[in-house]
């Protein structure tokens, strides 16, 4: 019997060793899980937004922050809305903003604005600030129109008359939640603005009328509508300041004028080239022809002497001929002396 019971007791006590060994692993895993998420437990327990421990522990091998999702379930617990571990840790996985996210909801909520969850993590990964949206649409945003931080102080404008306006516009927006994915940004309210107003200055028969009645401009932009694609809704432009700049029109016809007496100028001046030359080509014909008198001068004394050879010119028929050229260049002589006046 004895030798028997030796092997029992020996057995039962390894038995008790790794039962003993195995508990103090459980216990040590149970600690380092009480003493690195007892205390959120604890706090998401108290607070009635239970978070299960296994769901703390596989946030951690998830990669989410505990912190985060315990700390904004805590947060719409006590607003009065109620979201699951689950839907926060897809949020945080798709590098959403949790808890933007539920301070947006919280503050929709309190000001009865329809926001769900989807919409709101769906304006978040959209890139938009959901909280400053719901804020927006709470309380309305003045838009300065140009904006001053991109160096343009004024929007430049021609009434019909030719007088520049420069003019500052203030636009009160109000944030549109169902268009804010997808829906156009600040930037796009303002360039339709400024191109309503020059529109609307550039329709006026003179510059008066538009100083006499500056709220015409903002009702004539307001008809067309143009929150229309944008994250906004406009709810007034209002004109802030208008001044009188140059008198363009007149500027531009005295630059017309200019360009025109260029032209002219430039028409003159051809003119007088082609009469240059025109004027070279006939002193070169001229010149031409007096070569060709000279040519023909030269022929005379041919054909008299041809003429002598064939007897169709007498001795005495000569002499007269010599005669009548002397009696015209006496005559010549003459009148070139008459002309030129009496010489001393």
């Amino acid at each position: 019997m004895t030798n028997i019971n030796i092997p029992l007791l020996v057995a039962s006590k390894e038995a008790l060793t790794i039962g003993i060994v195995i508990g103090a692993i459980f216990l040590i895993l149970f600690l380092l899980l009480i003493f690195k998420y007892g205390w959120l437990y604890i706090q998401a327990l108290s607070s009635g937004a239970n978070v299960a421990l296994l769901q703390l522990v596989g946030m951690t091998f998830r990669r989410v922050n505990a912190r985060i999702i315990v700390d904004s379930r805590i947060m719409a617990k006590k607003a009065g809305l109620d979201y699951d571990t689950p839907q926060l840790e897809a949020h945080y996985l798709a590098r959403g903003n949790v808890p933007n996210v539920i301070r947006a909801l919280i503050a929709a909520d309190k000001a009865k604005i329809d926001l769900g969850f989807d919409m709101a993590c769906a304006i978040d990964l959209a890139g938009r600030d959901v909280l400053d949206a719901v804020k927006t649409s709470v309380n309305p945003k003045v838009i300065d129109c140009p904006d001053p931080t991109k160096g343009r102080q004024t929007i430049d404008a021609v009434a019909m008359d030719g007088i520049q306006l420069k003019a500052k516009a203030r636009v009160t927006v109000r944030a549109n939640i169902e268009r804010l994915v997808g829906g156009a940004t600040e930037e796009t309210i303002i360039a339709r603005v400024g191109e309503g107003i020059v529109t609307t200055i550039g329709s006026a028969e003179t510059h008066k009328k538009v100083l006499e009645n500056p709220d015409s401009i903002s009702k004539r932009v307001l008809e067309k509508g143009l929150d229309s694609g944008t994250a906004f809704e406009i709810l007034s432009i209002d004109i802030a300041d208008i001044d009188v700049g140059e008198n363009i029109g007149a500027k531009l016809q005295s630059a017309q004028a200019e360009a025109d007496k260029r032209v002219a100028q430039a028409e003159a001046e051809k003119r007088r080239a082609m009469a240059v030359a025109r004027e070279q080509e006939m002193s070169a014909m001229v010149m031409e022809n007096r070569a060709k008198v000279v040519l023909a001068e030269a022929e005379i004394p041919k054909a008299i002497s041809q003429a002598f050879r064939e007897g169709n010119l007498g001795i005495m028929d000569y002499y007269h001929l010599k005669n009548i050229q002397a009696d015209t260049e006496m005559r010549t002589s003459i009148s070139k002396t008459s002309e030129g006046g009496p010489k001393t």
